[in-house]
């Protein structure tokens, strides 16, 4: 008997002082059994941290592999956004930069790992592909406050991730750069 997907039900007052975004969240997240808490919490701070008008989950989940884990479409149903999660492939970049006129990545993996398979590849656009490293060990704290039934405040000010959650506040540095960025 194959295991279901679990279900997360997580509200989120957002307060994204960085792009003047301010919103109340009621996110449902389907964890796929083979799916990490990272990656599903990763996921959940892509939508977040990239909510605008049109924003979406995936609606085949991680089964849709020509799927962006969360996009943002027109109303007409045109691609605006395509936003990643993880390590894709530098292919899988290179397709997204073509369907799309913006394209991001939220990664917890190694960024300069992510950057040497980029450089022996050719990936559209490269130089414009936003990536946001979020460190694994705030992930970790994250992971260990969340239940099936979460509500937390998420804030973003000046390049900073603050996520308050079950009486404590997590910190993190979150700043844009890109594949093309030399490791320093």
């Amino acid at each position: 008997m194959a295991l279901g997907a679990l279900m997360y039900h997580v509200e989120i007052a957002l307060s994204d002082v960085d792009r003047s975004v301010y919103e109340a969240l009621d996110l449902r997240l389907a964890r796929h059994p083979s799916e990490s808490m990272r990656y599903l919490l990763t996921r959940m701070l892509a939508y977040a941290l990239s909510y605008e008008d049109g924003i979406q989950f995936s609606k085949g989940g991680l089964s849709q592999v020509d799927e962006p884990p969360v996009s943002v479409v027109d109303p007409t149903g045109l691609l605006l956004a395509w936003i990643d999660v993880g390590s894709p492939s530098a292919e899988r970049l290179h397709r997204a930069a073509k369907a799309a006129p913006r394209v991001s990545v939220f990664t917890y993996a190694n960024l300069a790992l992510l950057r040497k398979e980029a450089a022996s590849r050719v990936i559209h656009k490269m130089n414009e592909i936003a990536v946001w490293p979020i460190a694994g060990s705030f992930l970790d704290a994250l992971e260990s406050k969340m239940d099936r039934t979460t509500s937390m405040d998420l804030t973003r000010n000046d390049g900073r991730l603050y996520v308050s959650v079950g009486g404590e506040t997590f910190e993190a540095e979150l700043t844009e750069t890109t594949l093309a960025t030399p490791v320093g």
